[in-house]
C-alpha cells in the first residue's frame, strides 16, 4: 500500500479542499464543483440515504443541514487514495432543533473526482465505517500496532 501522505498535490486535492473551505464557512450552496448526475450518499447513520443529479443532491443537504442548528464541519485531514479519490477526514458539530441534542463527532468524506468535477460523494457518519470500506487502518491503530 503507498504511503498516502506522500503523493504529490493534485487538481483533485485542490478541488475538494476548495469544497470543505467553503463548507468549514457555513457554505453549502455551491455545487459548481459537482457534474451535473453527481451521486450523493449518506452511509450510516439513523437514516442512510442517496440521491443523483444537482437536484436531489441539493434536497439531500438541505433536508440533512435543516435538521441541525449551529452546524459545523472542520477538514482534520486529507488522504489522496488515487487518481480519483480523496477522502477528507471531518469533525461535525451541531445541535438537534427537534431535541436540543449536541453532536460532535469524527467522520469521513468520501470524494470521487473525474474530470475536474466531482461524480460521487460518500458522507460517512461513522468514521470506522469508511476505514473498513475503503481497507484503511485508522492512524491510531496503525500507531498501535507499531509499538
Amino acid at each position: 500500500m503507498p504511503n498516502l501522505h506522500t503523493w504529490p498535490m493534485s487538481e483533485n486535492l485542490d478541488l475538494v479542499r476548495s469544497i470543505l473551505a467553503d463548507w468549514e464557512r457555513g457554505d453549502f450552496s455551491s455545487a459548481e464543483w459537482a457534474h451535473g448526475d453527481v451521486e450523493c450518499v449518506f452511509a450510516g447513520g439513523p437514516d442512510p440515504s442517496g440521491w443523483s443529479g444537482l437536484t436531489g443532491m441539493a434536497e439531500g443537504m438541505r433536508a440533512w443541514l435543516s435538521a441541525w442548528n449551529d452546524f459545523r464541519v472542520e477538514a482534520t485531514e486529507y488522504r489522496e487514495l488515487d487518481q480519483e479519490r480523496v477522502l477528507v477526514l471531518v469533525r461535525r458539530s451541531g445541535r438537534g432543533k427537534t431535541s436540543g441534542v449536541e453532536l460532535q463527532t469524527r467522520t469521513a468524506n468520501l470524494f470521487h473526482v473525474r474530470g475536474g468535477k466531482v461524480s460521487r460523494v460518500v458522507i460517512y457518519l461513522d468514521r470506522e465505517r469508511a476505514f473498513a470500506d475503503l481497507g484503511l487502518v485508522p492512524e491510531d491503530d496503525a500507531a498501535q500496532a507499531a509499538n
